[in-house]
């Protein structure tokens, strides 16, 4: 695999048959995203099964990311052909109506009327609709003006950006869901419109007592994540910047800087990264992207992300396969072309508990480098070399090994990573040779490449790496 910048594609009605995963993986998917926010829990389980299945037909190593809902707000039941809100009237959402009517929605989220206060403002359908609050009796209605009008229908979305939400951001839902999520043993679980820290802690603490492996990727969407982001990133695993709701919270013209400011910060603490949302919106129809599609996935790729994801491109839209060509088309073009994108070395930091790891690490890319190798190759058990050689953007392929078989398609992730299951720890001497000659084999380097090992001495004791060779392949 030539390329580095990873493919997430969202499964659904349009993708989750076993034919088409396995069109998709062929096609250069490397995650394969479960949305909980629709389908059936047997819809789900039948989509992690069909990616299992491909995995070990092809003997690949497709990683699975099961999505949370999160506390969607939404309107409820409107009548058939729509209600037209009019600039400058009052609108009504109430939380006991069972229908909406021409002045008046029902609303899904009941501690609305507690939320709001005078004067915020509130988004519909994607912030098409802009409503301001007159009044709220704080236990079922709010009153509020139309700013900007137009057709508001059943199930539409609905942001806040100016309030503070109570209710939690790990629902009863996401709940059930991520038992389900943890029983089917998926890799990475996407936690929606995170908040602070302590909601992504919360989650871990569920993730452990459900005897769970998953990592958490924070999705940053909301106004106080873009506020707390650095707490947040201490405490995730990986970040999504899901410019969806995020781009109706924030001014839209904020988000493009947001998303560069997020990808430095994460490459810089060894967190993966995604850019989610849009990328190719209009191949849901067209078989080809517009040119400022185009232009936007390029833009992810130069600011360093692990991956970009395909939302509904491929869970609902026309072309999945398409997609994913061409996606992977403008990934290998910008990969190939912009050298800036590569190399970006961060130095250790002395007295880290990791120094002798991280000092590893970074002198294993920066001398790849100087001397122009093949390979960076990785024993790990836990992943941390993978994440730090990864994070610092060698040109050179990142071949990670481990025993650990719940670490290696949680990688496939990861910047430029590439696993494989090996556990056969004699020595370090008689490892590095066998891992040459496994790649070897395989045609992943050949005779005369110069490759870089790093490793744990003594290897048998699994412990942290200590340890960095330079040899040739003979």
């Amino acid at each position: 695999m030539d390329r580095k910048t990873k493919i997430i594609a969202t499964l659904g009605p349009a993708s989750s048959s076993l034919d088409m995963i396995r069109s998709l993986v062929i096609e250069g998917v490397n995650v394969a995203r479960i949305n909980f926010s629709h389908g059936t829990e047997k819809d789900n389980v039948n989509a992690i099964e069909n990616v299992r299945k491909i995995n070990k037909e092809l003997s690949i190593e497709t990683s699975i990311l099961a999505d949370l809902q999160g506390p969607k707000i939404r309107i409820g039941s409107m009548p058939k052909e729509g209600v037209a809100l009019i600039e400058g009237e009052e609108f009504t959402l109430d939380t006991t109506i069972k229908e909406g009517s021409l002045n008046s929605a029902q609303i899904s989220y009941l501690d609305l009327p507690k939320d709001v206060n005078p004067g915020e403002k509130i988004l519909l359908d994607d912030g098409k609709i802009i409503l301001e609050v007159i009044s709220t009796d704080g236990s079922s209605k709010v009153v509020t003006k139309v700013i900007e009008g137009g057709q508001l229908y059943s199930n539409k979305g609905v942001n806040l950006p100016n309030s503070k939400i109570s209710t939690p951001s790990l629902t009863k839902k996401d709940f059930e869901d991520l038992k389900v999520a943890i029983k089917n043993e998926v890799d990475w679980i996407g936690f929606s419109f995170v908040r602070s820290a302590d909601d992504v802690i919360e989650l871990k603490n569920a993730i452990e007592k459900l005897n769970g492996k998953a990592k958490v990727i924070a999705k940053i969407e909301k106004p106080e994540a873009v506020n707390t982001f650095d707490e947040i990133l201490k405490v995730a695993d990986a970040i999504m910047v899901a410019r969806g709701d995020l781009g109706v919270e924030m001014p839209l013209e904020s988000v493009p800087l947001i998303q560069k400011d997020i990808v430095k910060k994460s490459l810089k603490l060894s967190k993966p990264v995604i850019i989610a949302t849009q990328m190719m919106e209009s191949m849901m129809e067209n078989i080809t992207p517009t040119r400022a599609e185009v232009n936007d996935v390029a833009n992810a790729v130069m600011d360093g992300a692990d991956a970009v994801m395909l939302s509904g491109e491929t869970s609902v839209g026309k072309n999945p396969e398409e997609v994913v060509k061409i996606i992977n088309r403008i990934i290998t073009e910008v990969e190939s072309s912009y050298t800036d994108l590569y190399n970006q070395e961060e130095e250790p930091t002395e007295n880290h508990e990791r120094f002798i790891t991280d000092s590893i690490c970074f002198n294993a890319c920066r001398l790849a480098k100087r001397v122009q190798a093949k390979a960076i190759i990785t024993m790990t058990h836990s992943g941390y070399t993978a994440f730090k050689i990864s994070s610092q953007r060698p040109r050179s392929s990142i071949y990670v090994f481990s025993k650990n078989k719940n670490l290696l398609s949680s990688l496939s992730l990861v910047w430029g990573v590439q696993t494989f299951y090996y556990d056969k720890m004699v020595s370090t001497d008689d490892t590095i040779s066998d891992l040459k000659l496994f790649l070897k084999t395989n045609g992943l380097v050949e005779f005369g490449d110069l490759i870089i090992n790093t490793a744990s001495m003594p290897i048998s004791d699994a412990g942290k790496t200590n340890m960095l060779k330079l040899s040739q392949v003979e």
